[in-house]
This record gives structure tokens, sequence and C-alpha cells, in this order.
């Protein structure tokens, strides 16, 4: 899984940003579109098209989860 660097790994990179990950219909493309367009309103495009690249580097729908989950809220 592609990493995210954060000074706290308690913490996700963009904890102001929050995404309902659950109740989504299991659409791996739904799930980065979601995370990515909030990042790109909240955090930037920088944020959401780094979210977006690490995301398809993923090898499985549980990586992009885990990714959505260490990244925002």
């Amino acid at each position: 899984m592609p990493t995210i660097t954060n000074a706290d790994p308690d913490q996700p990179t963009h904890p102001h940003v929050q995404v309902r990950l659950s109740g989504t219909d299991g659409n791996v493309f739904m799930l980065i579109g979601r995370v990515a367009a909030a990042l790109r309103r909240h955090a930037g495009a920088a944020a959401a098209d780094g979210f977006t690249a690490a995301a398809y580097q993923c090898g499985s729908y549980d990586e992009v989860i885990q990714l959505a989950m260490a990244t925002v809220t």
C-alpha cells in the first residue's frame, strides 16, 4: 500500500476533511471520487491529486479503504 507521511500516525493526514466511508456501494472508483472531491474542496487540488494517485497504486479495495482512513476522517 502507498504510504502517507504524517507527523502523528494516530491522526489522518487531513483530519479537518470529513468523508462518510460507511454505507457506500462498495465501488472503489466511487470511494476514490468521494474522498478526492472532499480533499479538493477542503485541502486543495494537490491533496486530491496525491490521494488519487496513491489510491490507484493500491492493490485491493481494502488498501484503498485503509488509505482513505489514513487521509481523511
